[in-house]
């Protein structure tokens, strides 16, 4: 862990004022405090120093950045062994959807040091997911959410509709594949998405099993609920696409591979998160102008459903001012700063009226696309299954990897995957 410490220009201040003998701002200096927050690198997190310090400045208190990996594995380690070891090094830290019920024991109730109407108006299942037995333990900063990406331009070609249901996706993603590969393109493909066994499988096959009405593998109360036959189907479903509209290789793809088979003109449909949009649409892009980007598909018997992704702001137990620590967390994701986020930034804000404002709508008009999927998200079953959760999702993408891999089909998966859920919700 790197610290990187920073003179930040309420440092420079308080320290102008005791060189002048100023005693205003030498009895600030005796009131201000150091808080340490835990954030970068990356795209994600570029924008928490620049917030981190323009609330020092405008509070009089110090802030010192603490570089941290860019790998979410490993970001995730580092916080465990801080936490573990009941360090007060670093006050607060920036931490995955899916980890507010792993890290909990470890963070604060914020609800303690912030006013009673501090969640009002945020995507409630945002709230919810950091809600921890009945402790808020994180503040939605930003969020993501799976989407349909398709060339309009060749869904106009062949006179076809974006598609509703996965099935519909199938026999289009089928006959415009066929079509543009006598037209002469052999590496076209007609469905993109995330297939190796990782996390990112987690969330495409959330999406599926949900969408056909099969559940959401454990329930908010706890209980396992995989085994069913809708889940099964949409698992053999999306095996039927392997190497038929989707190129073998997705058994080890994550999202920027194939956001770059979708870029390079060679996928009609992709499912990604948002940040594919502004990408997709650049410069260097072979298909800007040609590409929409919809709701994901669902089921015969569900309805469209987007796994939540995004990140949020906590404060660790072993901070020695908890209390500042947490106002650091309110302004970093209070409505002024996911705004500037949404519009300097592209950031998805986790504050539904964002969704509205003309100015982050003139930044990015996709945003009102956004706000009907990101209300109607599904959290993966992180908060309940608590520590287990890393036991969870593993089992879980390993077994979807088995059955895309042709090894196993959708209805033993779903069984296996039953009792080995079912011995560890012991735990839980």
């Amino acid at each position: 862990m790197t610290a990187i410490s920073r003179i930040t220009p309420a440092r420079r201040l308080l320290l102008g004022g005791l060189l002048l003998g100023g005693s205003t701002l030498a009895a600030q200096h005796a009131l201000a405090e150091e808080i340490t927050i835990a954030c970068g690198p990356g795209d994600a997190a570029d924008y928490c120093p620049v917030l981190a310090e323009r609330w020092a400045e405008e509070t009089g208190h110090e802030v010192d950045i603490v570089s941290t990996p860019n790998d979410a594995t490993e970001k995730l380690s580092l916080y465990q062994q801080l936490l573990g070891s009941q360090s007060s090094d670093v006050d607060v830290i920036m931490i995955d959807i899916v980890w507010p019920g792993l890290l909990a024991n470890h963070l604060v109730d914020l609800s303690e040091y912030l006013p009673e109407d501090a969640t009002e108006g945020f995507f409630p299942a945002l709230v919810d997911n950091n809600t921890v037995d009945g402790k808020l333990v994180a503040m939605p900063w930003f969020t993501d959410a799976g989407l349909l990406y398709y060339r309009k331009d060749l869904l106009e070609k062949y006179g076809h509709e974006v598609p509703e249901t996965w099935q519909q996706l199938t026999d289009i993603a089928t006959d415009i594949q066929a079509a543009e590969r006598e037209a002469g393109n052999d590496d076209f493909w007609g469905f993109s998405f995330q297939g190796r066994a990782y996390e990112g499988l987690t969330t495409n096959a959330l999406e599926w099993v949900a969408s056909h009405g099969g559940g959401t593998i454990v329930d908010d109360a706890g209980n396992v609920t995989i085994d069913n036959a809708r889940a099964a189907a949409a698992l053999d479903l999306a095996a039927s696409w392997i190497d038929d509209i989707s190129p073998e290789g997705t058994l080890n793809h994550t999202e920027e591979e194939t956001r770059g088979i979708f870029q390079s003109g060679n996928a009609l449909f992709l499912r990604n998160w948002p940040y594919v949009w502004a990408l997709a649409n650049g410069e260097d892009s072979d298909v800007a102008g040609k590409v929409g980007m919809a709701p994901l598909p669902h089921g015969p018997e569900g309805e469209s459903v987007a796994t939540l992704g995004g990140w949020n702001w906590a404060v660790s137990r072993y901070s020695e001012h908890p209390e500042i620590a947490a106002d650091l967390v309110a302004y970093l994701t209070a409505p002024e700063q996911q705004k500037a986020h949404a519009i300097e930034m592209g950031m998805n804000p986790t504050i539904e009226a964002l969704y509205e404002d003309e100015e982050v709508l003139a930044s990015n008009p996709s945003m009102s696309d956004l706000y009907a999927t990101l209300t109607n998200g599904v959290p993966r079953p992180a908060t309940v299954t608590a520590t287990d959760y890393p036991r969870v999702t593993n089992a879980f993408f390993n077994r979807v990897h088995e059955v895309l891999s042709g090894n196993q089909d959708g209805a033993a998966a779903v069984q296996q995957l039953e009792g080995e859920l079912r011995r560890l919700s012991r735990r839980w």
